[in-house]
């Protein structure tokens, strides 16, 4: 019979690097740039990166914060989503449309 072992992970608090994995890092930092074979690692064109998508599984962390909204701007985001569920998904999304379009515009 085996036991199931869990691990707790906080990616905003990680546990210090060992010894071990500081001297790693340092080894790969101190290597020329020469030293690596990037032979079969192919160039990432500019035509890649236009039909570049983001992983669909990427989920960001979220962060619970206190938000003062005009209170018809709440309404309708109530009144479009299904039984009022989702709706402040449904505000983040806007949120995200609106800062990506944002960022296509200054670059």
């Amino acid at each position: 019979m085996s036991k199931t072992v869990r691990y707790k992970f906080d990616p905003t608090n990680p546990p210090p690097l060992t010894e071990a994995q500081k001297a790693e890092i340092a080894a790969l930092k101190a290597r020329p740039e020469d030293d690596i074979d990037t032979s079969d690692i192919p160039e990432l064109t500019e035509e890649f990166w236009r039909k570049a998508v983001r992983n669909p599984y990427f989920k960001p962390i979220k962060q619970q914060l206190t938000l003062r909204l005009d209170s018809d701007l709440v309404a309708w985001f109530k009144e479009h989503t299904p039984e009022g569920r989702g709706y402040q998904s449904a505000i983040n999304k806007a949120l995200r449309e609106y800062v990506a379009k944002q960022d296509r515009k200054a670059s």
